[in-house]
């Protein structure tokens, strides 16, 4: 009688291990989930147009122009002595955060100014910050006289690579002695300089020289064909959108 006790007893002891973990395990999958709380979703930044961010890092951004005298031909604010170029099937053109915008049109897009009577043909500099927003051709054609003529300081032309002068000796800026191939990446803004003198023709991308050309001997013009319009001094791109600021100009010895 004693031994059946204490062997019921002993059972009673196994099913009370066995049933307490398996107890605290199922109260323990029937708790409630701790409560979590899903943070807000981030804001969304505020949409910001090509030349908006043409103006923030990693864009390079142009130093002052060096020396004295300079004299500024865009208000950055309106076309105001400007007139757009009637170029067949061109893009619009707007003024947006300070810059001149030319947007991408069948060929050409471009901008005439309207004053040029205050400008000298020789002995003189012009200056201005250009960049290419999209395309694949020239983002800057910069017309300009030399003398009684006329000429272009193309900029990533020819599909985007070609810098020259259009026209020398009646060569245009993919076959002549200024011809030159550079990358223009795009969204980057790049400082283009030119200076005419009785003696020579000279053009910058920033601090590089891209051409050099003595004049004597030198028959300069315009490239045929619509650019023409650009005559006295314009600026014009090809299949392009561009963006210009800091249209500059002054006198030199």
């Amino acid at each position: 009688m004693k031994t059946l006790f204490l062997r019921t007893l002993m059972v009673l002891a196994a099913v009370t291990l066995f049933l307490v973990p398996a107890c605290a395990q199922r109260a323990g999958t029937n708790a409630p989930a701790p409560a979590t709380t899903t943070p807000p979703p981030a804001p969304t930044p505020p949409a910001t147009s090509a030349v908006e961010s043409a103006d923030q890092p990693p864009y390079f951004i142009v130093a002052p122009l060096p020396g004295e005298g300079w004299q500024s031909l865009f208000d950055g604010k309106s076309l105001a002595g400007w007139k757009v170029t009637e170029f067949a099937g061109h893009g619009d053109v707007s003024v947006t955060n300070g810059t001149l915008v030319l947007a991408m049109g069948a060929m050409l897009t471009g901008v005439n100014l309207v004053k040029t009577n205050d400008l000298p043909t020789w002995d003189y500099e012009l200056a201005l910050d250009a960049m290419k927003v999209e395309g694949s051709d020239f983002f800057c054609g910069l017309t300009f006289p030399v003398g009684t003529n006329c000429c272009t300081f193309v900029v990533g032309g020819w599909g985007g690579g070609v810098t020259g002068i259009s026209s020398i000796d009646n060569n245009d800026a993919s076959i002549n002695e200024t011809t030159r191939f550079k990358d223009y990446p795009a969204k980057r803004w790049f400082r283009i300089r030119v200076r005419v003198t009785h003696a020579r023709l000279q053009a910058w991308i920033g601090a590089e020289k891209m051409a050099d050309v003595e004049l004597a001997g030198k028959h300069l013009s315009m490239r045929l064909g619509e650019i023409e319009l650009n005559q006295p001094f314009g600026i014009a791109t090809y299949e392009t959108t561009g963006a210009i600021k800091n249209i500059q100009w002054r006198k030199v010895q």
